[in-house]
């Protein structure tokens, strides 16, 4: 466990410094493959004008870069806290093999950072949901999944 708990303090400070440094929330993240950091992130939302640039997710882009492979197979991603929905989307799209968190999203909320309306939200019909949500030209969409199913040379993910 030192070890897990030497990267979750690299997370933590990474937060701690984005606060110091005003580029976002109080939030950091490491990506860490064979005993290396190879991903760093700290929340830089406000500081990009990026609402996708959550710490977690900054840390998966540069583990990504490093690796030079859109999965996180054989990695370890440590949070300083318990990833938000979109991060969480993230993670289980990058495929690594554990996350650690430190702070939980109840912890978050009582920061004002509160994102029970958007797990409240996910699991509404789509015409009650806050944001209005309609689907349009299906048919003529089915069109790319259709030609994505028959691609030959098509890398999966």
């Amino acid at each position: 466990m030192p070890e897990h708990t030497r990267f979750m303090r690299e997370a933590i400070a990474y937060a701690l410094k984005g606060i110091h440094s005003d580029e976002g929330g109080p939030f950091g993240a490491v990506v860490v493959k064979d005993g290396e950091i190879i991903g760093r992130g700290s929340n830089k939302v406000t500081t990009c004008n990026d609402p996708t640039a959550h710490a977690e997710i900054m840390a998966i882009r540069e583990a990504c870069s490093y690796l030079k492979n859109f999965q996180l197979t054989g990695c370890t991603i440590y949070s300083s806290c318990e990833p938000c929905p979109m991060c969480l989307g993230a993670i289980y799209w990058a495929r690594p093999d554990r996350l650690f968190y430190a702070c939980s999203k109840d912890d978050a909320a009582a920061a004002g950072f509160d994102d029970a309306f958007i797990y409240r939200e996910i699991a509404l019909n789509h015409q009650d949901r806050s944001i209005p949500f309609d689907s349009i030209l299906r048919d003529e969409a089915l069109v790319l999944f259709n030609d994505w199913t028959n691609k030959s040379d098509k890398t999966p993910y």
